[in-house]
């Protein structure tokens, strides 16, 4: 079950779990030559290769969710208190971007 987190709570947690994605990124960012950013609350994946593209992950207080925009989709990931982790069906926030960076390195273009 979720359990619910005050605006506080969830602003602090927010950051954390966005802190915690750019760190996870970082490794396969360098090796795969790509940029990390984390400013202003909001964490940024860019590419350029194979074709321009650029994920943003942001969180959204009033429904108390991490909104990840990739790949011409959207996922909301809800806050596990069980895990301490935003996830979405059963994938951390850390795993999800980490894949869909995987899925855009892996396109081919075209």
């Amino acid at each position: 079950m979720t359990a619910a987190l005050t605006e506080q709570d969830f602003r602090l947690e927010a950051d954390r779990a966005l802190e915690q994605a750019q760190r996870a990124l970082l490794p396969l960012a360098d090796a795969e030559e790509f940029e990390v950013e984390l400013q202003n609350g909001v964490l940024q994946v860019i590419f350029e290769e194979p074709t321009e593209a650029k994920f943003v992950v942001s969180p959204n207080a009033p429904v108390r969710q991490v909104w990840v925009s990739a790949l011409s989709r959207s996922f909301k990931l809800s806050w596990d208190g069980a895990a301490s982790v935003f996830m979405l069906d059963g994938e951390s926030l850390d795993t999800l971007i980490e894949r869909l960076a995987r899925e855009h390195l892996g396109s081919t273009a075209g």
